[in-house]
Formats: C-alpha cells, structure tokens, sequence
C-alpha cells in the first residue's frame, strides 16, 4: 500500500452509508491486509485520483499528437523561444 504523508494533510471525518453487501466486502478487503476502513477509503480515493490524472495526461498527449506535424527542437529554436520570451518580458533561460 502506498502511503501519503498523513502529518502534512489534516484528517477529517466522513461519514458514509453503505448496503450491507459493500460494507461486507469493504470489511473482507481490510481484513485481508488495510488496518481500517478508514485506510482502505484513502487507498481507494488515491488510486481513483491517480487514475484520473492518468487519463487527463492521455488527453493532453492525444491533444497534442492531433495538433499536427510537430517541430524539430533545435539549439536554434530554444535561442528563438527566448527571445521571444524576453520580447514579452520574461526573462528567458540564463546563460
């Protein structure tokens, strides 16, 4: 199991209903290897944070394959991105 660091987030209630069938199963799954409930909810709405991100990720990249013919980066075209960058105001990379 992958654990946060708990110290740093400030644990709060939540109470939730359940039919008897999930609450059986929920106990099965912490019987077989989470210290509580409470453990194994965190587990569960981790993995389905992490699986979203995962799928937006997927997203943006299919986005970006979709976009057309991409551009050969080059030493060149970093020295051009920073001037424009500068142009605008920004500070670019330091040399």
């Amino acid at each position: 199991m992958e654990t946060e660091n708990l110290s740093k987030n400030k644990m709060t209630s939540m109470n939730i209903s359940l039919p008897e069938s999930l609450r059986s199963f929920v106990e099965a799954q912490v019987a077989m290897g989470y210290g509580t409930v409470s453990e194994y909810i965190r587990e569960l709405v981790r993995k389905d944070r992490e699986r979203k991100s995962q799928a937006r990720l997927e997203e943006l990249l299919l986005e970006g394959l979709e976009s057309g013919k991409g551009e050969t980066v080059t030493p060149q075209l970093f020295q051009e991105l920073n001037k424009e960058l500068a142009s605008r105001g920004g500070k670019g990379t330091p040399k």
